[in-house]
């Protein structure tokens, strides 16, 4: 089943997908050098977050006046959800390392945003497909998806076991931990986008 590129829907679900992988980008490729910084940092994503939820309410204003769709509604409203909450991971953990005057992201941060950054190239890859009739390679980008999640689970077993063994300091081991946490929730996030691409291919295949 081929889908028009230009169906509304379509579109809508690649403006998001493209927007989340612009907000990645920014957040893997910003560099922090003074505590000055971060308010730039966290004001930019949250910018991205805002346009996001944009997005996300007028593919719901528009389900909710559509009478045909080129997927099941549900499944596009859930692919809107899912990629809405890892751009919201993202603005939230930006949010987070202003409040902790976080400068200086550790190796464990950068490997967990590196692997989130490669998590949404394979989702706007995934949705790119969505437009033609190829719906069985949206699979190979579901499951590069699930790898780097695994990744991140290994990453956050390591960070923390480092932080522990390393740092002396109750506060930041606090603050750092809820990093951590967060970041390998954002790759959760991103491997139910994955979960929600795998479940329309088998719908639709």
């Amino acid at each position: 089943m081929a889908f028009k590129k230009q169906d509304k829907f379509i579109v809508q679900l690649d403006n998001i997908s493209q927007n989340l992988k612009e907000s990645a980008d920014y957040f893997a490729d910003y560099k922090l050098n003074a505590v000055s910084d971060l308010k730039i940092f966290s004001d930019t994503m949250k910018d991205y977050e805002t346009k996001g939820d944009s997005f996300v309410h007028t593919v719901i204003q528009d389900l909710n006046n559509a009478f045909i769709t080129p997927i099941e509604r549900e499944d596009i409203l859930a692919l809107a959800m899912t990629m809405d909450d890892v751009l919201d991971g993202l603005d939230h953990t930006a949010s987070l390392f202003e409040m902790y005057s976080v400068i200086n992201a550790d190796k464990y941060m950068l490997e967990f945003v590196e692997a989130i950054r490669k998590c949404t190239i394979e989702i706007q890859a995934a949705i790119d497909l969505l437009s033609t009739k190829k719906l069985s390679r949206m699979r190979e980008h579901a499951i590069k998806i699930k790898d780097y999640e695994s990744q991140c689970d290994v990453t956050l077993r390591h960070s923390i076991k480092n932080l522990f063994q390393v740092e002396k300091d109750p506060i930041r081991i606090i603050q750092y931990k809820e990093i951590y946490e967060e970041l390998e929730e954002i790759a959760d996030y991103c491997q139910k986008v994955a979960n929600t691409i795998e479940s329309i291919i088998m719908k639709n295949a």
